[in-house]
């Protein structure tokens, strides 16, 4: 696998055993589970067990995955249901005697946790556009996005490009990218989004992957 594959790469060994593609997932969308977590004013302990029942929920349903592209959206879902679990368990006493209800803190926190989501899912979908860049282009935009910025000369000199040419490959690389099948895909369903053409119910809803309900128990390896 290369440095950084796409998320349906990752889950796709990840389902066949793979523990670098597993541990790659973990990594990649710990953060996403943990800030959710916080949203919901948990403490580590019980953030720290969300997290690990909600990676438990995906090692048992990760080989009938039909969308791996919205892992990121599956992740964010399971991880309130399970916020709202351990809230619901603890009914925790507030000021004034109102106890901390785990619909109320969904409704509240609802935005938010929509903006994360909706970044983390950018996020993979741009890292999976970028995977599928010509290796020239992948070292250009790499050389380019460079903090603090390289000098063109220093440019020049890595990659053999005259400088001249520097700027029109630059734009054919991003307009590739911009053209990729599932760059696209998320400029589309935005589009429709700003123009009304789904609601946000119909949206999360495409945007989740359905997985088929186990029949039988499965036997977890170590």
């Amino acid at each position: 696998m290369s440095n950084d594959p796409p998320v349906t790469v990752l889950v796709t060994y990840a389902a066949t055993g793979d523990r670098s593609a597993w541990d790659s997932l973990v990594e990649r969308y710990a953060p996403l589970i943990w800030s959710i977590c916080r949203r919901y004013q948990l403490g580590d302990a019980a953030a720290g067990d969300i997290g690990q029942a909600v990676w438990l929920q995906l090692l048992d349903h990760l080989g009938e995955m039909r969308d791996p592209a919205a892992l990121a959206d599956w992740l964010a879902t399971t991880t309130r249901t399970e916020c709202g679990r351990v809230l619901r368990a603890a009914r925790r006493p507030q000021a004034a005697g109102h106890v901390l209800d785990a619909e109320s803190i969904a409704d509240e926190q609802t935005p938010i946790a929509e903006r994360e989501l909706l970044a983390a899912e950018r996020h993979a979908v741009l890292r999976e556009a970028f995977a599928r860049l010509p290796r020239c282009c992948q070292h250009l935009i790499a050389v380019l996005t460079h903090d603090p910025p390289l000098p063109y000369a220093q440019i020049t000199a890595e990659l053999g490009i005259p400088v001249g040419s520097i700027e029109p490959r630059r734009a054919r690389c991003l307009d590739k990218l911009r053209h990729d099948p599932a760059i696209a895909a998320l400029i589309t369903t935005k589009t429709a989004a700003a123009g009304g053409d789904l609601s946000k119910q119909a949206l999360v809803q495409r945007r989740r992957w359905s997985y088929r309900a186990s029949t039988a128990p499965r036997s977890r390896t170590s």
